[in-house]
């Protein structure tokens, strides 16, 4: 484990794995640990991986302000990181969340950006709309899983703004490509990973310029690869297409079965397509 100090004097956390030219990790959640990543089914053996702690989360501190939670702020730490690193441009890889604070990075600062991997990616920086129908039609693949019945009817009552603690719990394999041993340690893990105060602030009101964003995207220039798991609840192959589209240069992977975390689901196959791209 790592440490550099950001803008605002916040220690900030970040681990490296492998060897080679480094790749920086941004994780999701919002806010929680880079620990929930792992070692992204075996992409060190590619290139060396540095997962940051984003600021409250994981071994990083808190900062004194906690308003620098959101995301447009939290842009300043993955520079700092750059500088610290000594980076001139740096490879990027984001996952869900994650992708948010890429996209903001990449508009800010694209001349520091070499190459661009979205995971999974969230699509509330660029105002993309998903319907409850279009994650009902995502849900129905899975009507054939012993866990559907009563993960589907908890579905319907987040959907319906009822949700509960137990609700959420209840779709939890949606998340997942195999609702399997690995998986449900996977999610039982997540909540003392994330921090549910950052969380909050992530994508707060003013985080976020939809618009602009698209426009400052529609001129990026560097190659972009995105990852949609076909039967991601979370992230729908449909929405992910819209956002690559946003790109002149992106490269759109729908990896099968594959949920909102495609390298625990199919870790070769994750692993072949996103080092490929990365080479």
């Amino acid at each position: 484990m790592h440490f550099f100090t950001s803008y605002d004097g916040t220690e900030l956390a970040f681990h490296t794995f492998g060897g080679g030219a480094p790749v920086i990790c941004l994780p999701g959640g919002p806010m929680q640990a880079s620990a929930y990543l792992g070692d992204l089914g075996g992409l060190p053996a590619h290139r060396q991986l540095v997962m940051t702690d984003l600021r409250g989360t994981g071994r990083s501190a808190v900062p004194d302000d906690t308003a620098s939670y959101r995301c447009d702020r939290l842009v300043e730490d993955v520079e700092a990181l750059r500088e610290h690193l000594g980076l001139d441009r740096m490879d990027l890889l984001a996952h869900s969340a994650g992708t948010n604070l890429a996209l903001l990075y990449a508009t800010r600062f694209p001349e520091r950006v070499g190459r661009l991997a979205l995971i999974a990616p969230s699509v509330a920086a660029v105002g993309i709309p998903i319907s409850a129908d279009v994650r009902k039609e995502i849900a129905r693949l899975r009507e054939d899983e012993p866990w559907f019945p009563a993960a589907s009817a908890a579905l319907e009552s987040v959907m319906a703004g009822q949700a509960t603690g137990d609700a959420f719990r209840a779709i939890a394999p949606f998340w997942y490509g195999r609702w399997d041993e690995t998986a449900r340690a996977h999610r039982a893990a997540e909540d003392e990973q994330r921090n549910d105060e950052a969380a909050a602030v992530f994508g707060s009101e003013g985080a976020f310029d939809p618009d602009a964003t698209r426009a400052a995207l529609a001129r990026f220039t560097s190659p972009v690869q995105v990852v949609a798991g076909e039967v991601d609840l979370n992230s729908p192959p449909v929405a992910v297409t819209e956002l690559a589209g946003l790109f002149p240069h992106a490269e759109l992977v729908v990896q099968a079965r594959a949920g909102h975390f495609p390298w625990l689901d199919d870790a070769d196959r994750f692993v072949a397509t996103t080092s490929a791209f990365l080479r």
